[in-house]
């Protein structure tokens, strides 16, 4: 049984495209040619590999690992490299829709058109995210790869050597044939230790039907085949012929060759010992996983306004399990020549409202020390209004009571000529 699944092992998944013919790999840039090591050459030929033997890659987040798997003479594959992931952005968990910054979990095929030797990031490959299933549930994204450049917004980044070997693998397999490859990527390594701390989780369901598949090539060692019907993922199926697996629709009457049922069912009675004892046991605390898409889309709409310019939270908002958004207090702008235009706008926007602001206080400066100027002669004038009508005192002396000025100005009068008369008496009789 293992034989035959070896042998149609390196054309699993859907037809692929004819193999790389000598003009797509000759345009390859001089980074995407470079050879093997020559160490993992020398490891191939000791597991009864060739260097264009046909490749498969496993991809675990929460290890932080990416595996490349190369098949032997007798067709089932072997761990060949490992590699410790420089950088996957998101939490683990699938990716839900487009700008939500997650880096892709299920099953994804490579074919020689989604390599790119001249990438902005060393070198890279699509992973052909979104594949059958992603489709079929109606998630959305594009441009998520496998590149170097240590730098990810929903990618799988290493560094630029590491990817110069992964790249090399699948060139390799290329070369010797192979039309496609496969990439299995997980949210952590499958083990019934795992899959016990992460029982409560909501992406639970999702990771459980991901396990057949896992379980599958730990069985076989050969990658499986993947279809899609009911809108989600079947492994190492035969449908009955004249009958396909519809993305959408229901499953048909499919079935397994009868020692691979066997031999899982066996592999399924050791991992459940296995979980219900990891569940009895102290285990590490899971880590943070998405809260499926309305997290997604809140992650989504704030790589939108990161996109356009805008003055943003630092790192992605994080839905909690109560239903509110955390959210770093540090803003931000992201680095580009669109968010450099609208800072320049900003500046310009902040630097008017500045100048309207002093315009305005410099008016109501103005008003209110003219309405106190004002203020201040009133209060002269009448100050002085006030002290005319005040009596004028000596000290010492009482002072008379004020008659009206005509009154004055007659008794004065009538003063001074009893004063001239009483003189002229004087003079007249010698006094």
């Amino acid at each position: 049984m293992f034989a035959k699944l070896a042998r149609t092992g390196v054309l699993i998944a859907a037809i692929g495209v004819a193999g790389c013919n000598d003009s797509s790999m000759k345009d390859f840039a001089p980074e995407a040619n470079k050879p093997l090591p020559d160490k993992i050459l020398a490891d191939l030929k000791a597991k009864g590999m060739v260097r264009t033997s046909s490749v498969m890659a496993r991809i675990f987040k929460e290890e932080g690992k990416l595996e490349i798997w190369k098949a032997k003479t007798n067709g089932r594959y072997d761990l060949v490299a490992s590699y410790d992931i420089c950088k996957w952005s998101g939490k683990l968990g699938p990716k839900y829709t487009e700008g939500d910054r997650q880096a892709p979990e299920g099953f994804y095929t490579v074919r020689p058109s989604q390599m790119n030797p001249r990438s902005n990031y060393h070198l890279s490959f699509n992973i052909g995210y979104p594949n059958t299933y992603d489709r079929a549930n109606g998630r959305t994204g594009s441009n998520l790869m496998v590149h170097g450049a240590c730098s990810s917004s929903g990618c799988y980044s290493m560094t630029d050597a590491q990817i110069e070997q992964i790249y090399a693998f699948g060139r390799d397999a290329f070369q010797g044939g192979q039309t496609e490859f496969q990439i299995q990527a997980f949210p952590f390594r499958m083990t019934a230790a795992n899959m016990a701390r992460y029982r409560n989780d909501p992406n639970y369901e999702f990771w459980k039907m991901l396990k057949v598949g896992y379980d599958n090539f730990e069985i076989t060692k050969v990658p499986p085949r993947v279809d899609v019907c009911e809108k989600r993922y079947v492994f190492n199926q035969v449908a009955p012929e004249g009958t396909t697996f519809d993305p959408t629709g229901p499953c048909p009457a499919s079935a397994q060759p009868d020692s691979l049922k066997t031999a899982y069912a066996d592999y399924e009675k050791r991992y459940d010992a296995a979980y219900n004892a990891a569940v009895n046991s102290s285990t590490p605390a899971p880590r943070p996983t998405i809260a499926g898409i309305k997290e997604a889309s809140i992650v989504s709409d704030w790589s939108k306004r990161r996109a356009r310019g805008e003055r943003v939270p630092i790192d992605p908002p994080s839905l909690n399990s109560d239903g509110s958004v955390t959210e770093t207090a540090r803003m931000g702008r992201i680095d580009s020549p669109i968010g450099r235009k609208m800072a320049a706008i900003d500046a310009e926007k902040e630097a008017k409202r500045k100048a309207e602001e002093q315009r305005l206080a410099a008016i109501v400066a103005a008003k209110a020390a003219k309405e106190q100027a004002k203020a201040q002669a009133l209060g002269e004038k009448e100050a002085a209004k006030q002290a005319a009508q005040q009596p004028v005192v000596t000290a010492g002396v009482e002072a008379a009571p004020t008659r009206p000025a005509a009154e004055t100005q007659a008794a004065s009068a009538d003063e001074g000529t009893v004063s001239k008369l009483k003189k002229k008496l004087l003079g007249m009789f010698g006094g």
